[in-house]
């Protein structure tokens, strides 16, 4: 009995961190880049649109450079606030951080 446990427990060892890899939402990569992003440009908002929230404009890191990602309108999610993405600096580095929906 305790043979057939040993390949059991080394099977669910290799399937639960694949489980938790793949549980992870496509967005949540991790995004760095080597220099700090451009001055924030200046975009007019729109009017309040019911039903939705306005996510302002950013800098995304293209491997070689910055491209600026205009605002849009997001759907309300009931009950959450959206907070908006934004860069960190960790060191010489810069880390984006994902915008998220927030109780």
């Amino acid at each position: 009995m305790k043979q057939r446990l040993i390949p059991i427990a080394s099977a669910l060892a290799l399937l639960i961190p694949a489980a938790v890899v793949t549980s992870a939402p496509a967005s949540a990569q991790v995004i760095i880049a080597p220099s700090a992003p451009p001055p924030m440009r200046v975009e007019t908002v729109p009017p309040p649109r019911r039903g939705y929230v306005w996510d302002n404009g950013h800098w995304r890191w293209q491997g070689r450079g910055y491209v600026w990602v205009p605002g849009h309108w997001r759907p309300v999610r009931a009950g959450y606030r959206w907070v908006p993405g934004r860069w960190v600096g960790r060191g010489p580095n810069w880390r984006w951080v994902e915008g998220h929906w927030a109780r």
